[in-house]
């Protein structure tokens, strides 16, 4: 196996395994279920947020956000008072916060709206939430931390973190306070990382505040076109593109020949427009083809699935081996990281795999959503360059992760 930084602490374990095998099963897993879709699925069947079996469960929202503030009380503290060497702080945001989100989200749904401190301000918005402003400020929120952990000198310094919450936290606040609860659904990066990828999850909450048990395309289906939610994906395909494109050697070496700074932000900002621009000019050939305007933002859904089996591909082995870590660093235990937890082949196995289910997932989503907006007869004919996106984004997701 090889390691290499990411997160900016520890490392993310890859295994070299031939790049034939996988795109031949990439390629194979996204052209079978094209021609199935098309041959087979010839009328909508998600029901998006009107789907879902009611739940009999109500999880107590404010004592685990009581318990969230605490955590990160004590990881302040370990920014303000911990050592140098050996500080937990950066192994539970990096790893356990933000790497550990996406599998708590896939399985629970939007956890980080349970969890979250924020909520436990009281709800009296000053002002309704302005409906252009969108998932803007959450798409700004999480290409600032994506920046953080990617490209800043120092990623992991308590002074870069501690600069990073407090402008975090006052932003926030100030939302809270003139747009109520409203404003974290759309305004804080987390909870919105998390509710996005939460939608794939067999458990979810409906408009209507009801916890269900749904079809996980239902869920994926009942994300609202709204302003900034294609920005704030791309954001996220794109900072786990840069994260595999930053292990290459290539890449490293211009780093090392300029100012690493500038240049690592221009490649960041490069590959998110780049995700942007493919997407766009896609969505748009499609819509000349079904004859049909304005399917941009109707299809931001079908990249969700994607973007969480990049983030599962890339930063699996990161999760199971810093994870402990960082436990063993917050509770100050007195044993060893065990590198091995994770096989090889496991970890082969879950790339992989998690690359191909999110494009496969993401073709199934948009087929779907493409028999509902276009014409019957133009319904499949009008997939072609959402599946060539696909295509693209396999070629490239696993030349990245195996580079």
């Amino acid at each position: 196996m090889t390691g290499v930084l990411a997160h900016g602490v520890g490392e993310r374990s890859d295994l070299p395994i031939p790049l034939f095998y996988a795109y031949a099963g990439a390629f194979a897993a996204l052209v079978v279920s094209f021609l199935a879709l098309g041959l087979l699925w010839a009328d909508p069947r998600f029901r998006g947020d009107r789907a879902g079996r009611p739940l009999p469960v109500r999880p107590p929202a404010t004592p685990l956000r009581v318990l969230t503030l605490a955590a990160l009380l004590y990881t302040v503290a370990w920014l303000l008072a911990g050592p140098a060497e050996g500080n937990a702080a950066p192994y539970l945001i990096y790893v356990l916060f933000w790497v550990g989100l996406v599998p708590a989200s896939l399985l629970l749904g939007p956890v980080w709206r349970l969890l979250n401190p924020f909520r436990l301000l009281p709800d009296r918005p000053r002002a309704p939430l302005p409906p252009r402003l969108g998932y803007w400020p959450a798409a700004a929120g999480l290409l600032a931390f994506t920046w953080m952990e990617l490209v800043a000198p120092e990623p992991a310094a308590p002074a870069t973190l501690l600069a990073f919450l407090v402008l975090y936290g006052g932003v926030q606040l100030a939302g809270v306070l003139r747009y109520g609860h409203a404003w974290l659904e759309r305004g804080d990066p987390f909870e919105v990382y998390s509710t996005l990828i939460g939608h794939l999850a067999p458990v979810g909450r409906r408009a209507d505040g009801r916890i269900v048990l749904r079809n996980p395309f239902d869920g994926l289906d009942a994300i609202a076109p709204a302003p900034g939610l294609v920005a704030t994906v791309c954001v996220l395909l794109g900072g786990t593109g840069y994260d595999g494109l930053s292990t290459v050697p290539a890449w490293i070496r211009v780093l090392q020949s300029g100012p690493g700074t500038a240049l690592g932000t221009l490649g960041l900002l490069a590959a998110i427009v780049l995700v942007a621009l493919l997407y766009s000019a896609c969505l748009a050939l499609a819509g000349l083809i079904g004859r049909t305007r304005g399917l941009r933002p109707r299809f931001a859904h079908s990249l969700v699935p994607v973007a969480a089996g990049y983030l599962v591909a890339h930063y699996f082995s990161l999760l199971a081996v810093e994870g402990q870590r960082a436990v063993i660093l917050a509770l100050g235990l007195e044993v060893r990281v065990n590198a091995e937890a994770v096989s090889p082949g496991v970890i082969a196995t879950v790339q992989v795999a998690a690359i191909v289910a999110g494009h496969v997932a993401g073709v199934v989503a948009a087929h779907d959503r493409s028999v509902r907006l276009l014409p019957p007869a133009r319904a499949v004919a009008g997939q072609l360059p959402l599946f060539a996106l696909m295509l693209c984004y396999t070629i490239g997701g696993i030349s990245l992760l195996l580079a």
